[in-house]
């Protein structure tokens, strides 16, 4: 029989090992003594699976009910309660049921080595003993105890300790008769005995929606098979054009309080949207669950959660499904690099620093108020590549964009002197950060090699999208964020002056085939004083419109993947705001419906055209025409594809003057067919011909090369030509 000392720490919950305590023990001459602790019971008596009475327990004091029943029990027992309210239960007894973890998950847990902890961490329906409950599962090696909380035990801490499978520090409990949909956290008494605030899940699979933050019991998502045709158009020789999205703005309900739409309702508007505009892939800003509407998710809690804000994670699943039927991808931004220090998320989580580093000079972000995961600690490396596979291959999504990759390989990254520590060499990098880059990156190209990775990387780090073992970091494609700079430093520039700024625009080519990269126009672009797009350019209201579409224009013809933010393909006037529907009433004005119809346009001939992108990057898929004509603002040069005669000359005409006369070079003889004008009068341009006269190239070399035409250049405008043969 348990000590009144052992029993005032089961009561007041600060006994580390109660399977030690309650539930069955065997006791001398064969016989079996049962223990519970059951808050507001007035007695006990154990029963058979056939209702006859076995014994009853003696309550000992504080809720505390113990018993010698007599026999070994053969058969699974039930506690027959009679609370002080006078009602009557029958409970199953969590303290009878056997290990959750296998030795197996345990061993590879505590190696850091478990491909998919999720499938195994958390909370997950079961049947155990063939009895339906949920099994729980967190680590916390340095607690002196937890408890799972919830609904079903009024939030009590008292009521279900959990055990420690002290070999990798993780807490288990099994619960009869929770099932999925319940409400839970884990209460958590630290290392110095003090009870902490109640924890959300880290494997949660659902969340509840903010303001409250608790987990939700969920069944984890069947496995999508991988698909050959995403595998194909996800490709680098594949056209990629990604249309960036914030769900909770991109349209909102005003007839039901400027409500979000729900998964279903963005699967109906968003993907038909996007199919009908000629966009590949969809990019979503973080959508992992997140308490700070205005952080746009990049300060996730829940990172196996997809956010309550917009239903279930079936109807996310749903949502995945819906864009591949149409033929279209969907990416995920993915939040590895740091977390906000919110009392229910990681931050300390066991009272200890357990997925943060320790000392503020590693473990604080100054820019963002949050924490920074120490990835040379194996349990959180493993968490976050299972969570990168979890996405991949639970929902099938075609892959992760990883936010801030510089501020993850960086030690130094925003400090000042004496704010960092140095690596174990002395220098800067951050080689734990690294390790996980490339390890995540190859575990994802071995078990999902349908799927891609993208980095947003802003610093000139070398090979960020070269295989690891070629020493690159392993990434698929990396974001071009020289070529975004310096692009609209100079398209704000009054063209007057543009001339003298001319290497702005043909500065991206000197490095355009060092990586593999995606040219975004990107949501930082459009908020927190930046203006928008159309904002940013100079002139009249025409020239800005014009502008904007060369803007377009260029980005297609460069060399590269391409992503445009929501907004910017109808040229949205103000600023993205997160709390507001985008403008779509814009597209009853001439100008806005005419830069959208320059988009699907765009996207149609960049998809048709195997010249602009097939060879994106390769140097045999791009040659200068001309990048010296700085007097007339004008830049020209011939992208080319892998088959004989996919061949797109592109000139551009930055300037509001229309050139007559202009004498181009041109690669090769025959036909030249222009495929595209963005100055078209249907486009809302000046509707400027560009080859008014002949359409076949001379025998006259020019600009370096053997044949030329006469064109016409419109103002502000692109142009494609298509060699016809």
């Amino acid at each position: 029989m348990p000590s009144k000392h052992t029993i005032e720490l089961i009561c007041n919950a600060c006994h580390g090992d109660p399977f030690s305590v309650l539930g069955p023990h065997p006791c001398s001459h064969g016989r079996v003594s049962i223990s519970c602790f059951l808050p507001t019971a007035e007695c006990v008596t154990v029963t058979n699976a056939q209702g006859q009475t076995l014994g009853e327990l003696e309550h000992k004091f504080g809720g505390f009910f113990a018993g010698d029943i007599g026999a070994a029990i053969t058969d699974p027992y039930r506690l027959q309660v009679q609370w002080v309210s006078g009602q009557f239960s029958t409970l199953e007894d969590p303290y009878r049921f056997p290990l959750v973890l296998g030795e197996t998950d345990v061993w590879l847990l505590a190696e850091g080595t478990h491909l998919r902890p999720f499938e195994v961490m958390g909370a997950h329906p079961t049947t155990l003993l063939g009895v339906a409950g949920t099994s729980f599962t967190v680590w916390a090696p340095n607690a002196q105890r937890v408890s799972v909380i919830g609904d079903f035990n009024y939030w009590d801490g008292r009521r279900h300790p959990m055990r420690l499978r002290r070999e990798c520090g993780i807490w288990e409990l099994f619960l009869p008769d929770v099932h999925a949909g319940a409400n839970y956290k884990f209460e958590i008494r630290s290392v110095h005995g003090h009870v902490l605030p109640a924890r959300s899940d880290p494997y949660a699979l659902r969340s509840e929606l903010r303001p409250v933050t608790a987990s939700v019991v969920g069944h984890l998502p069947a496995m999508v098979t991988p698909s050959r045709q995403r595998q194909q158009a996800n490709a680098l020789d594949a056209p990629i054009s990604i249309y960036e999205v914030h769900l909770g703005s991109w349209r909102r309900v005003p007839e039901d309080g400027q409500r979000w739409l729900n998964w279903d309702e963005l699967a109906d508007t968003l993907i038909p949207y996007v199919k009908d505009l000629g966009f590949t892939h969809i990019e979503l800003l973080p959508i992992s669950e997140h308490p700070l509407d205005a952080s746009w998710g990049y300060q996730p809690v829940g990172l196996y959660a997809p956010t309550a804000r917009f239903g279930d994670p079936s109807g996310f699943g749903r949502l995945v499904q819906r864009c591949h039927d149409e033929g279209i991808g969907l990416i995920l931004d993915w939040v590895a690099a740091h977390f906000p220090s919110d009392a229910h998320g990681l931050s300390n989580f066991d009272g200890t620093h357990l997925y943060e580093y320790a000392d503020r000079r590693e473990g604080y972000h100054n820019d963002w108020n949050t924490l920074i995961y120490n990835l040379g600690r194996t349990e959180v490396r493993n968490f976050m590549v299972g969570n990168a596979l979890y996405w991949l291959e639970r929902f099938g999504v075609d892959g992760l964009r990883v936010d801030a990759v510089a501020s993850m390989i960086y030690r130094d990254y925003s400090r000042k002197a004496g704010e960092w520590i140095p690596n174990a060499f002395g220098g800067r990098e951050n080689l734990e950060a690294i390790s996980f880059l490339k390890r995540m990156n190859e575990v994802i190209g071995v078990e999902c090699p349908q799927a891609i990775t993208l980095a947003e990387e802003s610093t000139a780090f070398p090979a960020v999208s070269r295989p690891t073992y070629t020493g690159g970091l392993g990434f698929h494609y990396k974001w071009n964020m020289g070529w975004m700079h310096d692009t609209l430093v100079y398209m704000a520039r009054d063209p007057v002056h543009r001339k003298y700024h001319q290497g702005e625009m043909s500065f991206s080519l000197i490095y355009a085939f060092n990586e593999n990269f995606v040219l975004p126009i990107s949501h930082d672009e459009v908020v927190h004083g930046k203006g928008s797009l159309l904002s940013k350019m100079p002139g009249d209201i025409w020239q800005k419109f014009a502008n904007v579409r060369a803007l377009l224009g260029y980005m297609y013809g460069h060399p590269g993947k391409k992503l445009l933010f929501m907004g910017c393909e109808f040229a949205q006037e103000r600023e993205w705001n997160h709390g507001h529907s985008l403008d779509w009433h814009l597209l009853d004005d001439p100008a806005h419906a005419g830069v959208q119809r320059l988009v699907r346009d765009l996207n149609k001939i960049y998809q048709a055209t195997p010249a602009l992108y097939q060879q994106d990057f390769v140097p045999n898929g791009f040659q200068w025409i001309d990048h010296n004509d700085a007097d007339h603002s004008v830049l020209s040069f011939v992208r080319r594809g892998t088959e004989d005669g996919a061949v797109m000359v592109v000139v551009c005409n930055f300037t509001p003057a229309v050139w007559n006369d202009y004498h181009m070079g041109v690669p090769l003889a025959g036909y030249y067919r222009e495929r595209l004008n963005t100055d078209a009068s249907h486009y809302g341009g000046s509707g400027v011909a560009a080859l008014s006269g002949s359409n076949v190239a001379s025998a006259e070399p020019c600009q370096g090369q053997a044949y030329s035409l006469t064109l016409t250049l419109p103002p502000l405008a692109v142009v494609f030509f298509e060699w016809m043969a």
